[in-house]
């Protein structure tokens, strides 16, 4: 399966690198998507990624599933809209849209947290609220297709989530 791991500046690294990994392990396909490919970005810890893809060159229809990495990124994610579009067209479709820590407020602005029951990093429950969605200080809560986690330390139990989501029933890209 074909996943898109979004990125942007000031990512949180370990919830970049650590799904990263866990699904190339598992054999998934994984694009480092961003505003434009080619881009580095840095981390909040230093680490450094180069987008492989732009998000407007992505197919939402190839792909099977998004990651939304926290820290500040998800912030400027969403001031690019293709990358708001590949989330809300993949989340639409019924595929897996997973996203931990700051990485709600990307499902925000791609509108996919309305009447959603989520969770997120504490400090953006008011915005995951006020953008209609049912807030719960739990490890992982799913809903549907929408995945979320709280924090790094949650990172184990959501990409067990998130792999279960993948073999469980999924809606095929394309």
């Amino acid at each position: 399966m074909r996943v898109a791991v979004l990125t942007a500046e000031m990512f949180e690294d370990v919830e970049l690198w650590y799904p990263y990994y866990r699904l190339l392990e598992e054999g998934h396909q994984v694009d480092l998507v961003g505003c434009k490919a080619g881009v580095t970005h840095t981390g909040k810890k230093g680490t450094s990624v180069e987008a492989s893809v732009s998000a407007s060159d992505l197919d939402p229809q190839d792909v099977d599933a998004i990651v939304v990495p926290g820290g500040f990124s998800p912030d400027y994610m969403r001031r690019c809209p293709p990358m708001v579009g590949l989330v809300r067209t993949v989340g639409e479709a019924g595929r897996p849209v997973a996203a931990i820590c700051h990485g709600p407020w990307m499902l925000a602005s791609a509108g996919l947290v309305s009447g959603r029951r989520v969770t997120s990093y504490p400090s953006i429950r008011d915005d995951v609220v006020n953008a209609g969605g049912d807030w719960s200080d739990e490890e992982v809560v799913t809903d549907g297709n929408i995945i979320t986690s709280r924090r790094p330390a949650d990172l184990p139990a959501f990409m067990r989530t998130v792999i279960e989501a993948l073999e469980r029933d999924p809606v095929p890209a394309g």
